[in-house]
């Protein structure tokens, strides 16, 4: 009799029943919505402090480079000496002190200039000076050469190479970031599912061995099935708990966002910093355009379907080795010894998708990764997008297939012995005998 169905059902109702997953269920959101909100909460009280910068150039150089903004805001020392300046600056509390030293030419200044502060600078703001700084003095030696600055701005051209296949459709340079953020979505999305919800089965199985409840279920049920009914029925209530997360995380993130007045958008990364400022340039429009181009260039049906064969097969594969070396050993100190192979594949399978398809994807590294069944669910998503055969992507997918049927009986022979074993730590020697068996 076939009890897979059976024992995927009570695996699956295990687990969603069990306490720990319903309050890590509903607490994770609760936590990162609660991180998010702080997070924006500190963004917009920091939003409000102004910072004050004195700037003291007895050279009469660079002291109107600087323009006040909304947080930062700039103030010219008149005739003192630095230790004056100095002594203000700390008795009014001064955020820090621009010292330009009167050194002769451009290049002598650009080589004596100090910032003062009791507090260490960010990165930002001694980046944002050294920018301003860099520009007048450059223009300033320019002058002192005796060249035209607006003529050299005049003269500037900047060329836009228009991108187009053999075929005639138009591509652009955006098309590539497109692609690698879909591919890079994808495969990091399996290798992260793998990792949390591969040691969910593994802690299952051992949990089940030490408290002697499989010696009552083997009696009855097949150890392949038992072995499927694991890995189908916890990864079920892996994705029903991701649903959930996703949800629950978003009714939380809008009610939070309403309540406390927080308005996320405001919280300032450099990656926003990086948005504001394509949004402001002029070429903006064009840059959204060939976004939306590149978009639509995408294999959408394809990237969807091998999304979910690829996620499925990948996820199928790991999880059975997971479940393997569950039932070999006795508890979770025990299994960081078989870990590392396992762990190997996925990090060599990121560093390749990422490191390797962006810059070649059709070379022959990234397309015999592509194969190996143990990188193709990551690779092969990271090259799709870029465009590969279907035959390819079929012929992957069945060696991958086949790797997990392969995979699915070895590992069921270590199930079979290792669920009974007890009290001794298996070494690869005894493993490897077990699959004999």
């Amino acid at each position: 009799m076939n009890h897979l169905p059976l024992i995927i059902k009570r695996e699956y109702l295990t687990k969603v029943r069990n306490r720990s997953f319903i309050v890590m269920t509903v607490l994770s959101p609760l936590i990162f919505v609660a991180l998010v909100a702080v997070i924006a909460y500190l963004t917009q009280l920091n939003k409000d402090k102004v910072r004050v910068i004195n700037i003291l150039d007895p050279s009469g150089v660079v002291q109107n480079t600087f323009e006040s903004s909304e947080n930062t805001r700039y103030a010219v020392l008149g005739n003192m000496s630095l230790d004056e300046a100095k002594e203000l600056s700390k008795r009014t509390e001064t955020f820090g002190l621009l010292y330009v030293e009167d050194s002769g030419d451009a290049e002598d200044i650009s080589k004596r200039i100090k910032f003062f502060s009791d507090e260490s600078p960010s990165l930002n703001i001694i980046n944002d000076l050294e920018n301003k700084l860099d520009k007048t003095l450059t223009d300033l030696k320019l002058e002192s050469a005796g060249i035209n600055i607006q003529s050299i701005e005049n003269s500037k051209v900047r060329v836009t190479i228009h991108q187009e296949s053999f075929d005639g459709e138009k591509t652009s340079k955006i098309d590539s970031l497109v692609k690698l953020i879909f591919g890079g979505a994808a495969g990091y999305l399996l290798f992260m599912f793998i990792i949390i919800y591969g040691n969910m089965i593994m802690r299952s199985v051992i949990e089940e061995k030490t408290s002697r409840i499989i010696e009552v279920i083997i009696s009855s049920v097949k150890p392949l099935q038992l072995m499927l009914g694991k890995i189908i029925g916890t990864s079920l209530a892996g994705i029903t708990q991701f649903a959930i997360w996703l949800l629950f995380g978003g009714i939380l993130i809008t009610v939070t966002s309403v309540i406390f007045n927080i308005d996320l958008s405001e919280i300032e990364t450099p990656q926003k910093a990086m948005v504001d400022q394509m949004v402001a340039s002029p070429d903006f429009n064009a840059q959204v355009e060939n976004f939306i181009t590149a978009f639509y260039h995408l294999p959408l049906l394809n990237l969807i379907i091998a999304f979910v064969l690829f996620f499925i097969a990948g996820y199928l594969l790991y999880s059975s080795l997971y479940a393997a070396i569950g039932a070999a050993v006795d508890n979770e100190t025990d299994t960081q010894q078989f870990m590392l192979p396992i762990i190997m594949p996925l990090m060599l399978a990121v560093y390749i998708g990422f490191f390797t398809v962006i810059e070649d994807p059709h070379g022959t590294v990234s397309t015999v990764f592509s194969f190996i069944p143990f990188t193709s669910p990551i690779v092969m998503l990271m090259r799709i997008p870029f465009g590969v055969p279907i035959w390819h992507q079929i012929v992957s997918l069945l060696i991958l297939l086949g790797t997990f049927m392969l995979i699915v009986w070895f590992a069921a022979k270590i199930y079979r012995v290792g669920i009974l074993m007890y009290g001794k730590k298996p070494s690869w020697k005894e493993i490897i005998k077990w699959v004999r068996y």
